[in-house]
């Protein structure tokens, strides 16, 4: 990671409360986020328990105490990263979500269509990737920091998404029970095929994210579509 400058004397003052109501100095808002990417880069790279303090602190071009004056303890600065990565994951999912289809004239077309937005905005971008990589690592050591993501995260979408399938098996599109749980096998089935190229490391490509997508809807259609494929 490449440091962005040295720390100055004035690294060590008090924090600054950025989202309060009072316009806050925006320095002392830059050091936050500056300190909250250097600390996504190194959790994400080496876990909690390798992450240093000190090495977040000089990518951040802050002072050690810098980062314990916004953030008091490594658990907090931890909470942090992961509270900005699911809020960008979650921004993402809405966006998404609002293009579900809607009584669509073609539902394997158009759920293919929206599965391929569902996989490449929420299942395999940069924060969902990264998130689901310190989930691995660390969530059963630490399964505090994670309650509030899994809530907000992939319960909540889920959920969102099961209440779109409800709609579809309104229309008489599918046949559910348990629409949450549908939801989850939707979400399972159509990342199957590219969970792998993601936990290798790898970047899946349009063409490998269209055939997930295709093959996951498809499959799904099959266990609960009223026109069988």
């Amino acid at each position: 990671m490449k440091a962005r400058r040295a720390p100055s004397s004035e690294d060590a003052a008090a924090d600054i409360d950025c989202a309060g109501t009072t316009p806050p100095l925006y320095g002392h808002c830059a050091k936050r986020q500056s300190i909250i990417e250097a600390a996504e880069d190194a959790f994400a790279s080496d876990g909690f328990a390798g992450a240093s303090i000190d090495a977040i602190a000089l990518v951040a071009g802050v002072a050690r105490q810098t980062v314990y004056n916004h953030y008091r303890d490594k658990e907090t600065l931890f909470a942090a990263v992961v509270a900005a990565m699911a809020e960008r994951a979650n921004a993402g999912f809405y966006r998404t979500l609002a293009s579900f289809p809607d009584q669509p004239d073609d539902l394997a077309a158009a759920l293919s269509a929206f599965a391929e937005r569902l996989i490449r905005n929420c299942l395999c971008n940069r924060d969902c990737d990264a998130l689901r990589r310190l989930v691995e690592r660390d969530g059963e050591r630490h399964p505090a920091l994670f309650a509030t993501w899994r809530s907000e995260g992939p319960d909540r979408l889920a959920a969102l998404i099961g209440d779109r399938l409800k709609g579809l098996a309104q229309e008489g599109r599918l046949e559910l029970d348990l629409p949450e749980r549908a939801a989850r096998q939707f979400i399972a089935l159509i990342h199957a095929d590219i969970s792998g190229t993601a936990k290798a490391g790898g970047t899946a490509t349009d063409a490998d994210i269209a055939s997930a997508a295709a093959n996951g809807v498809a499959t799904f259609l099959r266990a609960f579509g009223t026109a069988k494929i």
